[in-house]
């Protein structure tokens, strides 16, 4: 696991950073001597958060969905740090749980904006900065469902998909500019996410016992060490979580 000074100075973007793994990778990052800026709809929540942290936090309300709110949250770890070393794509839904044949467009739609143009929108605001300072580092949060198809989870399984692929292109054009590159595929995660999961009713993942999954701050442990020259090895690729061999490299028992 990185060394808290490792991080020290480091300024670190995070989506999704309300509730579940943003809140404990915010909390984390924050511990290990980061910056953090909070983004996330949920203005309360993360303000709550960035009080909590202290003056090495911001929050910033923010749809992920729309570039121009993504830019200038990016614009305001800037203003607020100097600069964004880490950017954290985290932001995600699962709904709508539902059939092809009976889904809403709407609602569908909705999940692509978030899980997929939102990881566009947090890539193509900071990666001009990053590659032309020569350095930086942007993690995905990526799923099984991303390479696998679950019944009722179109959106969920498309979007995660192509985000992953996004992962690939990115790695592709910015690896060379000195910006790291990866995913993460965390497996089932004790987060609301989950609860929402349980209540639809629909496939396997809904049957687990709560007992499977494994705590928000795992994931939260392996983003950090995902910063750290120990994943180099890993760059352009998604580590996933379910690799008992990933977990011990990360300390993660």
């Amino acid at each position: 696991m990185e060394s808290p000074l490792e991080m020290q100075g480091k300024s670190v973007l995070i989506t999704g950073a309300s509730k579940g793994i943003g809140a404990a990778t915010a909390r984390l990052f924050a511990a290990a001597g980061a910056n953090v800026t909070l983004v996330a709809r949920n203005r309360e929540a993360i303000a709550d958060i960035a009080t909590e942290i202290g003056d090495r936090a911001v929050a910033v309300p923010c749809d992920v969905s729309h570039y121009s709110e993504m830019e200038a949250a990016v614009e305001a770890c800037h203003s607020a740090f100097g600069q964004l070393d880490v950017l954290i794509n985290n932001a995600g839904v699962i709904e709508p749980i539902t059939m092809l044949s009976a889904a809403d467009p709407n609602a569908w739609g909705h999940a692509i904006d978030v899980n997929l143009k939102g990881v566009f929108n947090g890539m193509r605001a900071a990666l001009s900065g990053m590659m032309a300072r020569g350095s930086g580092t942007i993690l995905t949060v990526s799923s099984g469902a991303a390479h696998n198809a679950l019944e009722g989870w179109s959106a969920y399984c498309a979007s995660k998909a192509g985000a992953a692929m996004l992962t690939r292109c990115a790695d592709l054009e910015a690896r060379g500019a000195g910006v790291r590159v990866m995913g993460l595929s965390p497996g089932t995660v004790a987060t609301d996410m989950q609860r929402e999961i349980r209540a639809s009713g629909v496939n396997a993942v809904s049957q687990l016992d709560w007992s499977a999954h494994i705590p928000a701050d795992w994931p939260a442990r392996a983003l950090l060490w995902m910063c750290s020259p120990e994943a180099d090895a890993y760059v352009g690729q998604e580590i996933s979580l379910r690799d008992a061999g990933i977990r011990k490299r990360m300390g993660l028992t």
